[in-house]
């Protein structure tokens, strides 16, 4: 897996803080920093999610992207699937994710709560590199409910 990452305030601009993301699947990803009113040339300009943003996101993919394929196989009718994700991080640098809590909501046709239990405990433990490698700085939560389609 590989990705190129480029700052967008570059050719002499020297302004602003964006980066482009290229990943390996030939996908764009776009990303900037926020505002710095006190030093507005190391500050981005808010127009895309802010890196750790993009994090935490990816770690909320790759886990309902578990969950879904779990329920799936075990041919559960599985209509939707999203994942609220709240986070806390370290107050002084490196920020790093301290705590995620991550609310799995499951929609479909007679879906156990167990089931989606077990899926979200497979992710969490087993198959999500994401958030398994977070949980090394943070502590990672998890609830879940589902709805009936």
């Amino acid at each position: 897996m590989d990705c190129t990452v480029t700052w967008t305030g570059g050719a002499g601009t020297r302004s602003g803080m964006g980066f482009v993301a290229e990943t390996g699947s030939g996908h764009v990803l776009v990303m900037d920093g926020a505002p710095d009113e006190a030093r507005p040339e190391n500050g981005g300009r808010n127009l895309a999610p802010r890196p750790m943003e993009t994090l935490l996101a990816g770690a909320g993919g790759c886990t309902a992207y578990d969950v879904v394929l779990i329920l799936k196989r075990g041919r559960h009718q599985v209509s939707g699937c999203s994942v609220q994700l709240t986070s806390e991080r370290a107050p002084v640098d490196p920020k790093v994710f301290t705590k995620i809590h991550m609310h799995f909501v499951v929609t479909g046709k007679g879906i156990p709560a167990a089931a989606v239990e077990r899926a979200v405990q497979m992710s969490h433990e087993k198959y999500c590199s994401a958030t398994i490698m977070l949980g090394k700085t943070a502590e990672v939560t998890t609830s879940f409910e589902v709805r009936e389609a």
